[in-house]
């Protein structure tokens, strides 16, 4: 998991370095237009059979009635970790993993300068408990970080956490490996969580087949899974005892099976690793409020350093808004729409849930007076998803005062909607301005609908487009590029150009184009590897992990792959260029003033960078042998759930063969080298 004045605001007010680096931060985000399942449930001896009714590829859920926590459960397992807290002289390192050659348009800039919310979240979660020796440890700043170096007050953490997407799996392994590098005696715990655990999390267990040598344990779900994993390591280790030493206990006894959200290895003969056991689907909070405050978190973030250890002291207070000038806020979590891509509704449980807008306000009003940030990026899947409880949220900041001044007033904010939830809010877009929102990202996908159908057309989208721009709200579009669409087409608004044309003529400030391709735990994800569509090896290189960001094209059946490579960078350079820079300075003495011109410098440095990181890639898929998979792949160790069902997580279930084209290249069962995000994140 992982938020965002009243009259025109000009760019002195906004603050040119903060507004430019906020413009950025959506490209963090994965698109989260809703897809569901309907799922039978079947109770036999106890145990729960989740049998999906629809697709295989997505997650199931539980059963209806059952998919949210009791209310108020959050905040006690809070409370009662505090009251083991002092029993346990627990130290903690929580890493995020990042692979640096993921540092291009849209991603750049961004995705280093705002501390991701999954492992600022849990950080937070262990310091309210009670676990104030906590360290947070980021890759995009500390690249030299290494596992095995760290001592946290002056010894080796009890836990060592990473928290990984599915296009940084190789950093994540790396961190693995060398913690496991550590003498067995002095070796912390090793829990990993992220997007990457919640759709493959076999994938941190497969690192070495022939021994125990990946990860511990895999969290599949939020924070409340992590505590109450540590409320039961806790409740049965011993004086003295290591918290791995607990964890061993509680995987012989079985303690582990009480914790929904887990995947575990159980050993096999020899020490390897036998089999993985997953604990099932997670228990989701449902009042956002319960959520731990995150001002805690960046009370725990480790300075950047070129060194490989941990500095002596956390991030000060006054170099936070320096380093992370942008923070991530949880508003809501959930969409109506089932678009067959998007892997994030099944995740949800069909659910939505919101945080009220006392709490945002407050976590706003806290964040600024402690570290002095002033933007803030909403992690919502459709802010706009449910109009009663959006109007709450805008109502609430908008008349929210701070020291006689409103909030409004004193920081910006920014969210991710859709076009036909915009349209529903026009009369509502001058009440969201007045609330402090000053940009939405808006999931435009395909204009004409010819790709998924959300309510959009392309005089929906530039009827909207219209009406955010009047209200001071820059409109910021992302799009999808797919097999079928031309990059031009005559007299049609279908062509990729045809449409970037369209946004800009209707007052886009940003673009943001990402390629189709398949993302686990999707409707789409089986079809796209059954189809020869995922690539395997072009002109012998392998697709690797990294690529798996929408920039580079590794699934497609169209006869010229290249030139769908060539087009996204068609698509940039024509929305950012010189000329139209030009055009955004003489046409500032708009509602958006100099925003978009400040955009197109920094669209134009990015651009710069993503060419070179793809252009090499486009040429191997114009001069080099391409080679395909046939089926998806599947996780090389057995996995069960707690009473032998099918796992939950187990997504694919299919044995991996390579089509006759593939067949000098055998492929390995590492599904990450196949996986693709749809278009980014969370969590």
């Amino acid at each position: 998991m992982f938020i965002f004045l009243t009259a025109h605001t000009t760019i002195s007010e906004v603050g040119t370095r903060n507004f430019v680096i906020s413009l950025f931060v959506a490209s963090l985000f994965c698109y989260h237009e809703a897809c569901a399942l309907r799922p039978l449930i079947v109770v036999h001896l106890g145990c729960h059979f989740i049998l999906p009714w629809s697709e295989p590829m997505e997650l199931p859920h539980r059963g209806r009635g059952d998919e949210l926590l009791p209310p108020g459960e959050l905040t006690d397992i809070r409370r009662r970790l505090r009251l083991l807290a002092p029993k346990h002289d627990l130290t903690t390192v929580i890493a995020c993993a990042f692979d640096h050659r993921t540092r291009m348009l849209p991603f750049i800039y961004a995705d280093t300068h705002m501390v991701p919310a999954g492992v600022r979240a849990i950080g937070s979660a262990l310091f309210d408990s009670g676990f104030e020796k906590t360290r947070i440890v980021l890759q995009q700043w500390n690249r030299h970080f290494n596992p095995a170096m760290m001592r946290l007050d002056g010894r080796v953490p009890d836990l060592f956490m990473i928290s990984s997407m599915g296009m940084h799996l190789a950093p994540c392994l790396k961190m693995i490996r060398d913690a496991r590098k550590i003498a067995p005696e002095h070796r912390p715990l090793i829990i990993t969580g992220g997007s990457l655990n919640v759709y493959q999390p076999y994938e941190v267990f497969a690192d070495g087949p022939s021994a125990l040598s990946g990860a511990d344990v895999a969290v599949t779900g939020e924070e409340y899974v992590m505590l109450n994993l540590l409320e039961v390591l806790l409740t049965l280790r011993g004086n003295g005892e290591s918290a791995r030493m607990a964890f061993e206990r509680a995987r012989k006894t079985g303690a582990l099976n009480t914790v929904p959200g887990l995947v575990y290895a159980a050993p096999g003969e020899n020490g390897s690793t036998g089999e993985l056991i997953d604990t099932g689907m997670q228990r989701l909070v449902g009042n956002l409020d319960e959520l731990p405050h995150p001002v805690l978190g960046y009370r725990l973030l480790d300075p950047p350093s070129r060194q490989p250890g941990l500095a002596r002291q956390a991030l000060a207070a006054n170099r936070v808004r320096w380093l992370s000038p942008i923070s991530s806020l949880v508003m809501t979590f959930g969409c109506k729409f089932a678009c067959p891509y998007c892997p994030i509704p099944a995740y949800n449980q069909r659910q939505h849930r919101v945080k009220s807008g006392l709490r945002i306000a407050d976590e706003m009003d806290r964040l600024n007076r402690e570290y002095g940030l002033r933007h803030f990026f909403g992690t919502d899947d459709n802010f706009f998803n449910n109009k009663p409880r959006t109007l709450e949220i805008v109502e609430t900041l908008a008349r929210h005062q701070v020291d006689g001044k409103s909030l409004g007033r004193k920081v910006r904010w920014y969210t991710e909607v859709t076009v036909h939830d915009t349209l529903q809010m026009k009369e509502h877009l001058p009440d969201v301005h007045a609330a402090g929102c000053r940009a939405l990202w808006l999931g435009v996908e395909d204009m004409t609908a010819t790709l998924v159908k959300k309510g959009q057309s392309v005089n929906k989208t530039t009827e909207a487009f219209g009406l955010l721009r009047k209200s001071g709200i820059c409109p910021m579009p992302m799009m999808m590029h797919h097999d079928s669409q031309p990059l031009y087409t005559r007299g049609k608004p279908y062509g990729l150009l045809n449409q970037v044309k369209v946004l800009r003529q209707a007052g886009a400030v940003s673009l943001q184009v990402l390629m189709l391709t398949p993302s686990p735990g999707t409707k789409l994800y089986d079809g796209t590897f059954t189809s020869g569509q995922v690539f395997d090896r072009v002109g012998g290189r392998r697709v690797e992990n990294y690529m798996s960001d929408g920039n580079y094209v590794v699934a497609s059946k169209h006869k010229y792959p290249w030139r769908k490579q060539l087009n996204l960078m068609a698509a940039y350079l024509y929305f950012y260029n010189p000329i139209w820079l030009l055009v955004a300075l003489v046409r500032s003495r708009t509602r958006v003033s100099m925003k978009p011109a400040i955009v197109q410098i920094f669209g134009m440095m990015g651009l710069i960078q993503t060419i070179r990181r793809t252009f090499g890639w486009a040429v191997r898929l114009r001069f080099g042998a391409i080679h395909r998979l046939s089926e998806p792949p599947v996780s090389p160790l057995p996995m069960r759930g707690v009473c032998g069902e099918t796992a939950s997580h187990q997504l694919v279930r299919l044995n991996i063969t390579s089509s006759p084209d593939t067949a000098l290249f055998p492929r390995t069962a590492n599904p990450a080298q196949a996986e693709s995000l749809t278009a980014a994140n969370s969590p």
